[in-house]
């Protein structure tokens, strides 16, 4: 019997000065999206935040907080996945690299459309940002 599993994924929230890092996706669905990507196996979901950052952006990211684990079956349309989502901060200038056509830094409050439930998380972010507050995790049960 072969078990159905979502799949684990990383995502991160960098930060550049007032700013935060995005990336346009090369690949299905396109558009703009939060550096992340799919955990190897054998892999800590740190050390996949960090790989996925530096292969999507150039960036040598320094984890700040994990923000929250976002696991809604349609978060992704290609398949089951569940993310864990950090925050962190880095410096330089990012650029496109592997799966990401482009890198660039949005202010917060400027931040386009993005893919995924990417816009929620950015959401959340704000919200962390404001109170220190994460998301609540009794919430979504109703959900």
């Amino acid at each position: 019997m072969e078990y159905r599993n979502p799949k684990p994924t990383v995502d991160v929230l960098v930060r550049i000065g007032d700013g935060i890092v995005l990336v346009r996706r090369r690949n299905a669905p396109r558009g703009w999206a939060l550096p992340g990507g799919f955990v190897d196996e054998g892999e800590r979901v740190e050390a996949a935040a960090a790989r996925e950052v530096k292969e999507e952006t150039g960036l040598d990211v320094v984890l700040d907080a994990l923000l929250y684990v976002y696991s809604d079956p349609r978060r992704d349309p290609r398949k089951h996945t569940m993310s864990v989502v950090f925050t962190g901060h880095a410096s330089g200038k990012p650029r496109g690299g592997d799966d990401a056509a482009e890198a660039r830094v949005f202010p917060l409050d400027g931040v386009p459309a993005l893919c995924f439930d990417h816009d929620r998380i950015v959401e959340d972010y704000r919200h962390f940002i404001a109170t220190g507050e994460r998301p609540d995790p009794q919430s979504e049960l109703g959900a």
